[in-house]
Parts: C-alpha cells; structure tokens; sequence
C-alpha cells in the first residue's frame, strides 16, 4: 500500500520529530524531514514533488503560486502559527490545497526582544568575548534601564508583553501605532506618543512589534532613524521589512544611532557576507524568537493534529 507522504522543511535543529508525538501517523502517513534549507527552487521541488502534505515553519520557505504549480500532488500544507505571509493561502485554496495552522505563544519572542535589549544596553557580547579570550576586564559602560525611555512601535499581544516588563525595570514607558488610542495605552499602562517621529526622537531604547504588510513596509526609514538619538538602541524582533534596510546599515555605520539588537532579516538564513553580520554596534540572532521547547511542541504536536484531522474529512484550524 502506498502512504500518502509528508515533507517537514526546514527542520534547522533536527528536533522536529522529538518535540512531539507523531506515532499517531505511524502507518498511515510516510514523514521525511530535511534539515537543510533549500534555496533553490529545482532542488526543493526534486525534494518534496512527491509529498501530499508539507510542515512549514514560519517563513523559512516561502510557498507561493508559482511553486504551488510544480507540486501537483500536494493536499495540505500545515504552518507554524496561524498567519504566515509567505503561503499563499488563495492560491493553494485555488488550486483545492488545504492550508492548516497551529497556536504560537507570544511569550518567547518577548523574552528575546528583552535578552538583545539587556545585551545592547550591558555590552554583553563585548564584555563575554574579552572574558573569554584574554582581554581587558571592564570596558564598557553600560546603560541604565531605569528611568530611561522605552518607545514601542506597536502596542499588541507581544508589545503588551514587553511594555510590562520596562515598567517592571522603571523605566518610562511609550507607545504608538498607526491605529493605537489613549485608551488603549493606558490600559497598559503606558503613555500614547504623538506620533512614530516623535516616540523615535524621545526614546533610549526602541522596540518593533507591528504586523508587516504594505501600510508597514518601511514605516523606519532614513528620517525616522535620524530623528533618534545617537545614545539610543532600536531592537526588532518582528520583521525586518518595517525597517529600511540600507538606512539602517547607514545609521548604525555613521553613528545615527548607538546599535541594533535584531532577530530579523530579509533574507534568511542570512548571507554569510552581510555586514550586519560583523557590525561592532549590532547584536544579531538567527531568528530565534519563537524557537523555544514550548513552542516547538505547540507546532509539531498540533501540525500532526492538522494531519490527522485531514485524514478524517474535518481539518481543523483552517487559514483563509
């Protein structure tokens, strides 16, 4: 009897089959798993053209409609959390896939916006380095928290989050968004800043948490990075469309501002010679705000849920 087969991609860790339980799909199902990222376009379609279903996480690998048309096998394609930008969900609903998602906390990525904005603010990386190859014991000064200004671009489920913590550490903390209210500021517990040029301009530490799409595409450019404060810090761990990518490499060569704690990138897994890679003033991270244990068994065990329930006839958590 032939399976029907199912691709999980870009398993980086080679964790995907241990971080849940996938004996349900145990004779009913072929799964294969490729760790390796595949950027070509041939090579990824030579993997899985025989797959009837795929597990994407995030956006590793972007699904679109012209890749839709070389897998005409395909049934149903299972991604981590429940909005992906890169799967084109009308189009593979065109084309009678079915597109599944799963639950996502919002607790890792804000753990990680705080663990670049402690690194960025206390040198971490400078002062690990030194220690751990010989080098000079204390040579940076590091910033206060408290009594400083945070600025959060974007007041949501994870810049709530993050907007708790700074007023845990004293700081003052501020907010905007292009839909954000007094109300709703205040509700956290924070002030609503005028608008986006003046909460970069006031703020010691900047934080990103909007959704990308064509209204927040370059919403940080070149104007609203100068418009900050040298000493100041701007961390993104949402996406890195929001921000001007040759402004920023800009502003961090020339000193607009004091450094950049990012998890996010155009392209990823990011080029080996991209300067954000060897950049003193940049504390980078290989997008690992939502890979943590948790998360990781939300995504596996309910992407063998979404599975199963497509066997049956009654997919669940479907994406429109």
């Amino acid at each position: 009897m032939n399976l029907p087969r199912c691709a999980v991609l870009d398993d980086y860790q080679g964790v995907a089959l241990s971080s849940a339980d996938w004996s349900p799909l145990a004779g009913r199902v072929e799964v294969r798993v490729l760790r390796e990222h595949l950027t070509d376009r041939d090579a990824l379609v030579a993997a899985v053209e025989d797959c009837e279903f795929l597990v994407v996480m995030r956006e590793r690998t972007p699904v679109d409609a012209v890749l839709l048309d070389r897998l005409p096998r395909l049934r149903l394609i299972v991604t981590s959390g429940l909005r992906n930008a890169s799967v084109d969900v009308a189009a593979a609903r065109a084309r009678g896939i079915t597109v599944c998602g799963t639950a996502s906390s919002s607790e890792p990525p804000t753990e990680l916006t705080w663990a670049l904005l402690l690194g960025l603010a206390r040198h971490v990386t400078t002062e690990a380095r030194a220690l751990r190859e010989g080098g000079p014991w204390q040579s940076t000064v590091g910033a206060d928290l408290a009594g400083r200004t945070l600025g959060l671009v974007g007041l949501g489920k994870i810049g709530g989050r993050v907007a708790r913590i700074g007023l845990a550490f004293g700081m003052d903390v501020q907010a905007w968004s292009p839909n954000l209210t007094e109300e709703r500021a205040a509700e956290h517990g924070v002030r609503l800043a005028k608008d986006r040029r003046e909460l970069l301009g006031s703020s010691d530490f900047v934080s990103l948490h909007l959704v990308l799409s064509d209204r927040t595409r370059g919403l940080i450019g070149e104007p609203e990075l100068r418009a900050m404060r040298p000493s100041a810090y701007l961390v993104n761990t949402s996406r890195a469309g929001l921000v001007d990518g040759g402004a920023l490499l800009r502003a961090l060569r020339e000193g607009w501002i004091a450094g950049a704690g990012l998890d996010v990138f155009e392209t990823e897994p990011l080029p080996a010679d991209d300067p954000l890679r060897t950049l003193p003033n940049v504390l980078a991270l290989p997008h690992l705000g939502y890979v943590t244990e948790g998360n990781y068994g939300r995504y596996f065990g309910q992407a063998v849920e979404d599975i199963e329930a497509y066997l049956a006839g009654t997919p669940v958590r479907e994406l429109s």
